[in-house]
């Protein structure tokens, strides 16, 4: 963000009248004058007008992305992957960052946003955010073993509770959805690799009352302020 804008936007004047400030040496970036409006404010720089550090008002930014397969869940990737910032590109000028994190391969519902105090909310483990997969595995899997998923399996890092578990689709015993509201490492992958499944495909249809109703795989929309609302009250 430019110098003039950054202090426009941290309510002390005009970006014209900002400008001025800056040309008149009256705004200073890391306890020293700056005079050029154009200069390129970085994250760790500290803007201060008259002692008095200034912090722009940032307009906060809610997506909903259903997230396609061989995509990064980072802002970048240094191996030159697809990340899901890709799929945004210069759309969105808010530095915005995912909540919570799908793996490579997996696909569905994904919240990107600059809210910190939300995504702190949704990712904490006490608030319990339900999520939903749709699970497609390698083999059938019985009933017995979807019975011990119920009834909670013990991984090497502690229990691993599922709120419900079943067949998707009366006609096929390869697919499974499950709904949890644990936020572990690779949790879904993991619980059915522990019963000697691989899961080919996992989905997320659920978060947090969010479904992917009208948007199609590798798509992304702004939130309504209805649903902003909900995930901020009632999750």
């Amino acid at each position: 963000m430019r110098l003039n804008k950054y202090v426009a936007k941290s309510g002390v004047c005009s970006r014209r009248q900002a400008a001025e400030l800056v040309k008149n040496g009256e705004i200073s970036v890391n306890g020293k004058v700056v005079i050029e409006p154009f200069y390129q404010v970085q994250q760790e720089d500290v803007i201060t007008y008259k002692g008095k550090k200034l912090n722009p008002e940032i307009q906060l930014i809610y997506l909903l992305m259903n997230k396609p397969k061989n995509t990064i869940t980072t802002l970048s990737d240094d191996r030159g992957r697809r990340t899901v910032m890709d799929i945004i590109g210069d759309r969105v000028r808010e530095r915005i960052f995912p909540v919570g994190r799908l793996d490579r391969m997996t696909t569905g519902l994904l919240l990107l946003t600059n809210d910190g105090d939300l995504a702190k909310k949704l990712s904490h483990p006490s608030h319990e955010i339900k999520k939903a997969y749709q699970v497609e595995l390698d083999k059938p899997i019985s009933e017995e073993d979807l019975e011990k998923i119920r009834k909670t399996l013990k991984l090497e890092d502690g229990p691993a509770p599922v709120d419900d578990v079943g067949f998707v689709d009366a006609q096929s015993n390869t697919t499974v959805g499950i709904v949890i509201h644990i936020g572990r490492n690779r949790i879904v992958r993991r619980i059915f690799a522990h019963l000697g499944y691989e899961v080919v495909k996992l989905d997320r249809t659920y978060y947090s009352g969010l479904t992917k109703k009208d948007l199609p795989r590798g798509r992304w929309r702004h939130l309504t302020i209805e649903e902003i609302r909900m995930l901020k009250h009632f999750s």
